[in-house]
């Protein structure tokens, strides 16, 4: 879904009711509090109730963190950039993920809002049990944990520099995918898989503008002089 002018104030109206609206909208913070309890209590029950040793659960644990990133890259790819026909379905694909293309820089919108991740990650655990069994005690914890890194990431990303020199690659991918062409580029907490299917950007050709990157972080609040 490509718009011909990309705002980089303010944010999309989504809906009219503003009790609809609101939900629209979460604060990092929030999100990561309400995951919290199932990352370090989902283990602990594991542990405590189904017998599972220290050595499975960290396996299992950093194999759903890594599993993350390609559930990452394929939901980005392949259910956010849908190509809608019909009018009901470009509202759909709007407001999942077209918004945040449109105003890249709308901070209340770089992490999905509470109710619709509740919703979404109760089916993902309803899937992941039916597949694995008991063991989605022990997966489910990291799969989350690599959504909520994930979605840190794209906040830092869309609001700050790259902390160290090794992470540029990510915000200067991401900044393309936005900028540029959003047919590529669709890691966001990883460029692995971007480099497998063959949707990375060849960062050593693409030249750097540093005053348009500064132009793409978020403002800083204006010090008043006395």
């Amino acid at each position: 879904m490509k718009f011909e002018k990309i705002h980089n104030k303010g944010q999309a109206q989504l809906f009219q009711n503003p009790v609809l609206e609101m939900l629209t909208k979460g604060h990092p913070l929030f999100i990561w509090g309400m995951y919290l309890p199932f990352i370090i209590g989902l283990p602990l029950y594991a542990a405590n109730n189904l017998d599972f040793s220290g050595t499975k659960i960290a396996l299992w644990f950093i194999g759903s963190m890594m599993f993350w990133t390609l559930f990452e890259y394929i939901s980005h790819r392949w259910a956010f950039h849908l190509s809608p026909k019909t009018d009901r379905a470009k509202k759909i694909v709007y407001v999942m993920h077209g918004n945040h293309h449109h105003f890249p820089r709308d901070r209340q919108r770089l992490f999905m809002p509470p109710l619709p991740s509740l919703i979404l990650a109760s089916v993902l655990f309803g899937v992941q049990y039916l597949i694995l069994g008991e063991n989605v005690f022990i997966f489910f914890p990291g799969f989350i944990l690599g959504y909520l890194l994930y979605a840190s990431m794209h906040y830092a990303i869309h609001a700050w520099n790259p902390p160290f020199k090794w992470m540029k690659p990510l915000w200067r991918n991401h900044h393309l995918h936005h900028y540029k062409d959003e047919e590529k580029g669709f890691g966001v907490s990883s460029t692995v898989w971007d480099h497998i299917f063959g949707t990375m950007f060849d960062l050593k050709r693409e030249k750097e503008d540093k005053n348009k990157v500064q132009e793409l972080m978020f403002e800083k609040p204006k010090q008043v002089v006395s």
